[in-house]
């Protein structure tokens, strides 16, 4: 499985033991690369040769008999989102192509290569988060044997801090028996391993760490030239420490222009100060 996140793309090979009645995990091999396919905008070739370095691990650790079953998929996620369906698209068919051709595993036939939903993505790190943890079992496990409905059981709530988004995903409890959620995007309907959940999602596009980090540069250079009518060599940013100075890149109205400007926290670096301007990107008011 890889993982084409707005930051770097990592692989996870998995190993499970299919002797019993469902999967057990036994290991996994981790490696990362960077930058994201996301940074290879109108370079297609390039970004889907950024992941052979890690494929050439998957070739190392899987047996060379079990190569042609092992099925491979890549889920991009927010980064390939923002950058438009033409030059996503693009990437994704290079990627495909790539892996079909130079490689020995099996595409995952259906969304083998594709940028997943932000509910999905959510949604998925909820499964891996609360499966490692032993809170979500099979159907057929001891202690779900008695009932095939939602969960009751204690399961884990997963806030998951993208480069591009940020999600929440969570099994509600209630108070009075019958009361549930109600249907609208933020529900989702699980069958994982025979067994059925509801969950809460809501994913945020655009909060990513590093997007919401653009977003608060942005709003604190257009501060600024309001208050100086655009001169001024350093711009006091008071998310910035005391003292520090750092090169930003500002975007423009249209995602190609971008410019370069310093920002220094000086003598205004402000928890409170910066905190105001945090709820302004975030829109708290609202």
């Amino acid at each position: 499985m890889i993982d084409a996140g707005s930051t770097g793309s990592r692989i996870h090979v998995y190993k499970f033991n299919n002797c019993g009645p469902s999967p057990t995990y036994e290991y996994e091999l981790f490696k990362m690369t960077q930058p994201g396919l996301s940074s290879f905008s109108g370079r297609p070739q390039d970004a889907a040769q950024s992941l052979d370095v890690l494929m050439d691990e998957a070739v190392k650790v899987v047996p060379e008999s079990l190569r042609k079953c092992t099925p491979v998929a890549v889920k991009a996620t927010a980064g390939l989102r923002l950058l438009g369906a033409e030059q996503s698209g693009a990437i994704l068919q290079a990627v495909e192509r790539r892996l079909k051709e130079r490689y020995p595993f099996e595409v995952q036939e259906k969304d083998g290569v594709v940028i997943m939903d932000g509910k999905d993505e959510g949604v998925y790190a909820w499964i891996t988060a609360n499966y490692m943890l032993n809170a979500i079992r099979g159907a057929d496990s001891p202690a779900h044997t008695s009932s095939s409905s939602s969960s009751s059981s204690s399961s884990w709530a997963v806030l998951d801090l993208g480069g591009a988004s940020t999600q929440i995903v969570f099994e509600p409890s209630f108070s009075k028996p019958d009361s549930s959620l109600t249907d609208g995007e933020h529900k989702y309907d699980l069958v994982f391993s025979g067994r059925k959940y509801v969950l809460y999602q809501h994913s945020y596009l655009g909060y990513g760490l590093m997007h919401a980090r653009k977003s608060v540069h942005r709003l604190v250079e257009f501060m600024a030239s309001l208050r100086s009518g655009g001169s001024g060599d350093v711009i006091g940013n008071p998310c910035l420490a005391k003292g520090t100075q750092r090169i930003v890149e500002i975007a423009g109205e249209r995602t190609e222009e971008i410019k370069n400007v310093t920002m220094g926290g000086e003598d205004i670096g402000s928890f409170q100060a910066c905190n105001r301007v945090i709820e302004l990107v975030l829109a708290k008011d609202a």
